[in-house]
C-alpha cells in the first residue's frame, strides 16, 4: 500500500485509561473499547491486557497494527474499522477470533497477508469499503465462515471458493464493478442461494443515508431481476447498507455476530 504521509500527533493512552475503557458485555464478556479516541498509534501499554475477549480500536487514525497484537490469545472479537492499517502477518495466530471488521481502511489485496487462512473458527468478515481489486483466495479455506462483507470495492468477480464455503450465509458484494447484467448470470447463480449481508437498521440511519440507500437498493434489484429472469427474491425491508458512523452502539448486533 502507498505510504499516506505523517500521522498526526494522536492521543495518548495509558494503561490506567484503557483499563477503565474495558466493559462486560451483555453475555459476560470483557471488552476493551478504545474506539473514536482519536488514536495514531498502537497503544503498546494494552498489551498487559490481553486476558480481554472483545478488543475494538475502529474510528481512530491508527495506521499499523503490531505483529505483538497476537498476544490477545483469547480474543473472539477483533474491530479496527474506519483507521488506515494494512494487517500483519501474526493475525494468523489469532485462532481463537470469530468475528474480524477491517472494513473502510483503504486496504488493497496485497494488504491482507496469506496468513489469513489459519483463522480457522472465524465466523465473520467485514472487508467492506475498501479498495480490494480481488478477493483474496484464502477466505476459500476459512470454513466456519457464515458472513461475509465485501460491499464497495474493486472487485469484477467473486471466486467460486467464496461462493461455495459450506456455512456461508450472509455475502455482501453491493457497489462493485462486476460485469453488465447481461454478463453475469453466472455469477449470480453462484450466489443466489446466499442472503445479502446488513448491518444497520433503517431507524438508525438519518433521512438522507436512507435515502441513498434505498435508492441504491432498488437500483441493485432492478439489475438483477433483468439477469435472473426469474421472480425477484424478497428483500429485508426494515434492513439498509452498512454505514459505521450511523450507529454510535452495535451493541445489540454485535451479540448477534458473535453467538451464531
Amino acid at each position: 500500500m502507498a505510504k499516506r504521509g505523517k500521522a498526526p500527533k494522536g492521543k495518548k493512552i495509558t494503561l490506567s485509561v484503557a483499563k477503565n475503557c474495558i466493559k462486560i458485555t451483555f453475555d459476560g464478556k470483557k471488552r476493551l473499547d478504545l474506539s473514536k479516541m482519536g488514536i495514531t498509534t498502537f497503544p503498546k501499554c494494552i498489551l498487559r491486557l490481553t486476558d480481554v475477549d472483545e478488543l475494538d480500536l475502529s474510528r481512530n487514525l491508527i495506521r499499523k497494527i503490531p505483529d505483538s497484537i497476537s498476544k490477545f490469545q483469547n480474543l473472539r472479537w477483533l474491530d479496527l474499522h474506519s483507521n488506515y492499517i494494512d494487517l500483519p502477518e501474526s493475525i494468523g495466530q489469532m485462532t481463537t477470533l470469530l468475528y474480524l471488521n477491517v472494513s473502510n481502511n483503504r486496504l488493497t489485496t496485497n494488504g491482507l497477508p496469506v496468513e489469513l487462512n489459519q483463522l480457522k473458527n472465524i465466523r465473520t468478515v467485514n472487508l467492506g469499503l475498501n479498495h480490494l481489486d480481488s478477493v483474496p483466495t484464502t477466505l476459500g479455506a476459512l470454513k466456519e465462515l457464515h458472513e461475509v462483507a465485501l460491499h464497495d470495492n474493486l472487485l469484477n468477480s467473486i471466486p467460486n471458493s467464496i461462493s461455495k464455503l459450506p456455512k456461508l450465509k450472509k455475502l455482501n458484494v453491493k457497489r462493485n464493478p462486476f460485469p453488465k447484467a447481461e454478463e453475469s448470470d453466472m455469477f449470480i447463480d453462484s450466489i443466489k442461494r446466499l442472503e445479502n449481508l446488513y448491518l444497520v437498521e433503517e431507524k438508525d440511519l438519518c433521512w438522507t443515508c436512507l435515502k441513498k440507500c434505498q435508492q441504491a437498493r432498488d437500483k441493485l434489484n432492478k439489475i438483477k431481476s433483468m439477469a435472473t429472469a426469474g421472480p425477484r427474491r424478497a428483500i429485508f425491508s426494515s434492513l439498509a447498507s452498512p454505514n459505521s458512523t450511523a450507529k454510535e452502539s452495535q451493541e445489540e448486533w454485535r451479540i448477534r455476530s458473535t453467538s451464531l
